[in-house]
């Protein structure tokens, strides 16, 4: 079997123009070098990364509902929120916890981190499992509009399907959970 060469496809960027500097992501245009010497541009967008949350509580998955601008509609989702500057993964993960639904957690446990849409974004969402949650009060941020609910893997199964839950981190934490259901370990 080949050896993988990890610099096969490396793209070497020769310049970079800054384009939009948000709140939360901005957008670059790189010129870059190809592989075959040719040169080519890539637009992509910066984002700080994330944090998702698969919390279990009495064989319920808590989900947070929102009204998402960029798709029109409100979602049901598990809670999540981006990292603040330096701040680590797991810490972020258990203050979106709080914040969203009120519920604190003993150790998380990381599932998995991806990348949402390496084409074009290096975002990176860090999901981890909660489980023995005691619950408290939400704190939401000041422009967060959201509903707290709990609900059974049938019904996230039946949701996804409905197209209710139709973000990549709520569907990969719903398949995370049926793996563990099935006896399976993450």
């Amino acid at each position: 079997m080949p050896k993988n060469d990890h610099k096969k496809f490396e793209e070497v960027t020769l310049s970079t123009q800054p384009v939009f500097q948000g709140k939360i992501i901005s957008l670059q245009v790189d010129t870059v070098r190809l592989p075959n010497g040719e040169t080519a541009t890539r637009e992509i967008v910066r984002h700080p990364g994330a944090v998702a949350v698969l919390a279990l509580v009495d064989d319920k998955m808590l989900v947070v509902e929102q009204y998402r601008k960029p798709m029109e509609k409100s979602q049901v989702e598990i809670p999540a929120g981006k990292l603040d500057p330096g701040e680590d993964p797991m810490e972020a993960a258990a203050r979106e916890l709080a914040e969203e639904t009120g519920y604190r957690s003993g150790p998380l446990k990381l599932i998995s981190s991806f990348y949402t849409s390496p084409g074009f974004a290096d975002e990176i969402i860090h999901l981890y499992l909660a489980d023995g949650l005691t619950e408290g009060v939400a704190r939401p941020d000041e422009d967060e509009f959201l509903e707290v609910d709990a609900i059974t893997l049938e019904t996230a199964q039946a949701y996804i399907r409905e197209g209710r839950i139709s973000d990549a981190k709520t569907i990969m934490a719903v398949y995370a959970w049926q793996i563990m259901k099935l006896g399976g370990s993450l």
